[in-house]
């Protein structure tokens, strides 16, 4: 059904522009003659927001109520998030926590996953369930009547999940061949690499959907283990945003979740996010026959409550945060070395990542190697043009306020203020305080968290169409095989035989 609705209306936007183009040709004809601007108008003023503060309650056996009001539409998403997720796993089983939390859905308090699935489509929702970094989710949206009964199935699969041994194989099997596509990318394989180059042995070094090695070792036994020591009320925060009152959420939170027993014993401490990298500034893995190169830049970020955040989100918008951001301009659009190049700044609880990224020939590589360490440089050895910046805060200010527009959008922004223990009122103040990021911060940012010595690049392609100038450039740089790499291991190499 949802194939056939797209279809349709790709068909008619099909129509639409042909009609467009042939009248708007008509007109550009008719006005050939006309000059336009050399450069595009400045961003308009900035849109107010209002958006009402999410109150937050907590139930006594612990779990915290977070509701925040949209009246005019009967419709409210619920989302179940936990404080934990791939950073809680063990040695040797990454992917565990989102593997988990996959299963949630798979079948629960007896019903089948089929069951399940037919449980949310009669509400007129479905379950989507995943984890990632510090937080693990299951949610659903519905209108509001149905927001009980919804409630009740949302309770269902967090609280008595199946983990039946058939669906367990099932998820194994379908992760694995993701894992193994993925990993035959260049870009994939050199971002992998790139979160072990910058965090080590640390809680997030390794990959968190896992490996294909990984995801076979886990059993059944690990899943629950997991699940009994993480999915538990004190642990957990209830999101609803939508059509409902905090009331409302206070009493429909007790009826599904308030028979949920704290456990006795002590939640589990997180482990720490970074260590010491074994691995060098400058790694690169041969994918022999790649018919392109994979370049990644990364550097250590700070954490989500650090006091810079809003001018780390800034300058990550200068650096490649959109098309028309300094790495594209610099690899794509003046010299054609990529069809894009982009970064990206993800804040954990204890740690945070810098990642840029850009697919090129095999012989460019260097080339854009360069041209990232450039830009990163460049950040922190001067200020950012007036004229710049604003068209950067223009884009965050715009997607921010995409983002808010529907109910499962509101909850998602929620959601991470709660899990990071951050002033909830800090939804409605994203604006101003993007908007107060000046280019003095920026530099003087940069300067502190972005050093260019810091930087880890990797290079995933054709290594003899590219490591001879980049070793003779670095020679420390390490070259390893990309058929011989130990996804699991700090070092991406397998332990050395233990001889007798």
């Amino acid at each position: 059904m949802i194939r056939r609705h797209r279809s349709r209306g790709l068909l008619r936007s099909a129509v639409f522009t042909a009609i467009l183009c042939a009248v708007a040709g008509g007109a550009f004809a008719a006005d050939a003659g006309a000059s336009f601007p050399a450069t595009p108008p400045a961003p308009g003023p900035a849109p107010q927001l209002s958006v009402p503060v999410p109150t937050a309650q907590t139930l006594p056996n612990g779990l915290v109520v977070v509701s925040v009001r949209r009246a005019g539409l009967p419709l409210v998403t619920a989302q179940l998030v936990l404080r934990s997720g791939g950073e809680m796993d063990p040695a040797n089983e990454a992917g565990l926590a989102d593997l988990t939390a996959n299963l949630l859905t798979k079948g629960a308090g007896g019903k089948s996953a089929p069951q399940i699935a037919a449980a949310a489509e009669a509400l007129g929702g479905s379950l989507q369930a995943a984890a990632g970094w510090d937080e693990s989710a299951v949610g659903i949206t519905v209108t509001t009547p149905k927001l009980p009964k919804a409630l009740d199935l949302l309770a269902t699969v967090v609280r008595h999940p199946d983990f039946a041994p058939d669906e367990l194989k099932r998820a194994q099997a379908q992760a694995a061949d993701d894992l193994r596509l993925a990993l035959s990318r260049p870009i994939a394989l050199a971002s992998l690499a790139a979160g072990r180059a910058v965090f080590g042995d640390g809680a997030y070094g390794h990959s968190r959907t896992g490996t294909p090695a990984s995801i076979a070792r886990i059993t059944r036994a690990d899943v629950e283990r997991l699940h009994t020591e993480l999915y538990r009320p004190d642990n957990a925060i209830l999101v609803l945003a939508g059509d409902i009152t905090p009331a409302q959420a206070a009493q429909l939170a007790q009826a599904s979740f308030g028979d949920w027993r704290k456990p006795a014993t002590p939640l589990s401490a997180k482990p720490k996010g970074s260590t010491d990298s074994k691995l060098p500034a400058l790694l690169l893995i041969d994918q022999h026959g790649a018919g392109q190169a994979g370049v990644v830049a990364a550097h250590a970020a700070p954490p989500r409550k650090d006091a810079g955040y809003y001018t780390g989100v800034v300058a990550n918008a200068v650096l490649g945060g959109s098309y028309s951001a300094r790495l594209n301009e610099e690899i794509r659009i003046k010299r054609g070395l990529s069809y894009g190049a982009s970064s990206r700044l993800q804040p954990m609880a204890d740690a945070g990542l810098w990642l840029a990224a850009a697919q090129t020939k095999n012989p460019s590589a260097p080339q854009v190697v360069e041209l990232m360490r450039q830009q990163f440089a460049a950040l922190g050895d001067g200020r950012v043009p007036v004229a710049e910046l604003a068209a950067r805060k223009a884009t965050l200010v715009g997607g921010y306020g995409r983002s808010l527009e529907t109910t499962a959008g509101l909850a998602e922004q929620v959601a991470e203020l709660a899990v990071y223990g951050l002033p909830l009122a800090d939804i409605g103040q994203y604006i101003a305080k993007v908007q107060a990021v000046t280019p003095k911060q920026i530099e003087a940012y940069a300067r502190k968290h972005l050093d260019a010595k810091h930087i880890r690049v990797v290079v995933v392609g054709d290594a003899a169409q590219f490591a001879p100038a980049l070793r003779k450039a670095d020679p420390k740089a390490a070259l390893l095989e990309a058929g011989q790499l130990d996804l699991d291991s700090p070092s991406l190499q397998p332990a050395a035989p233990v001889r007798p």
